[in-house]
């Protein structure tokens, strides 16, 4: 933020996986600002129970799948249609921006989260099909992919994970932190990329690096 300069932060409680919420989240932001620039889509839960993918139980999986990837895909439909009514001219890329927060488990298996690896596998899918259908309204679309980071969600794992970084499971031998998500998303919101969409950033210590 710029020396002098001021920002607005309001909280309004939703539940992304329900229709009836994504509504009301709109609608409220609608009458709170005059447009929309930035949606970050970073709402999620992790599979329930961790179970594994042969003991897993249906409403479980109903219930993280709209969290984690129904309810994202139709707010960012209610979002590129707001976006898309304050750029009807269309002269200029970027005027909108969404943001996937997506994870290396769309790509690396674990047995015991089926369901969270489904999901974001499709945030995925949703991020290049958003990119694709949105690029000539102005608005680009991006998928921001984090490794392992230390938070609320991870601290189960805390010391396996220790282990496995010390032993170089990725180059940067360090936990990722909730600040390196963050500074991805800054740069893309503040325009460092405005000739890319659908691109995938990853920010997980060089974990997608195969080698041998």
């Amino acid at each position: 933020m710029e020396a002098g300069k001021s920002i607005r932060a309001e909280i309004f409680r939703a539940d992304v996986g329900s229709a009836e919420d994504r509504e009301k989240l709109m609608n409220w932001a609608r009458g709170e600002f005059p447009r929309l620039s930035l949606l970050v889509n970073n709402a999620g839960i992790t599979s329930i129970g961790r179970a594994d993918v042969l003991e897993a139980r249906e409403d479980n999986f109903d219930q993280l799948m709209a969290v984690n990837l129904k309810g994202p895909y139709f707010l960012t439909q209610l979002a590129a249609r707001w976006m898309i009514g304050t750029n009807a001219e269309k002269k200029s890329f970027g005027v909108g921006k969404i943001i996937n927060i997506s994870s290396v488990s769309a790509w690396a298996v674990s047995t015991n989260r089926g369901d969270y690896c489904m999901a974001k596998a499709g945030m995925r899918m949703m991020t290049q099909i958003y990119a694709v259908r949105l690029a000539g309204e102005g608005i680009g679309v991006y998928e921001i992919c984090p490794g392992v980071i230390e938070s609320d969600m991870t601290a189960p794992v805390k010391e396996k994970y220790d282990r496995l970084i010390s032993e170089g499971l990725w180059p940067i031998r360090r936990w990722g932190q909730p600040e390196d998500v963050s500074a991805a998303v800054n740069a893309i919101a503040t325009n460092a990329f405005p000739f890319s969409t659908g691109e995938v950033f990853n920010i997980d210590g060089g974990f997608h690096l195969r080698t041998l």
